[in-house]
């Protein structure tokens, strides 16, 4: 597994989208991107699904 296909934090994806930790959670939990849990509990993203997202510049609405 290199780099790019090792998954990713909360604090890594929110860092590349530039929001809270909390907003990526509840992303998350929305649906709105993939996650899944390692054995000890900690949320994990898919650094490939991530990444397209980032490329397609995904953002988020507008209040």
């Amino acid at each position: 597994m290199t780099s790019t296909e090792s998954p990713l934090t909360p604090s890594e994806v929110a860092a590349l989208f530039r929001v809270d930790t909390r907003t990526v959670t509840r992303w998350a939990k929305e649906g709105k991107i993939s996650s899944f849990r390692t054995p000890g509990g900690h949320r994990r993203y898919p650094s490939k699904e991530i990444y397209a997202l980032r490329a397609a510049n995904f953002t988020t609405p507008q209040r």
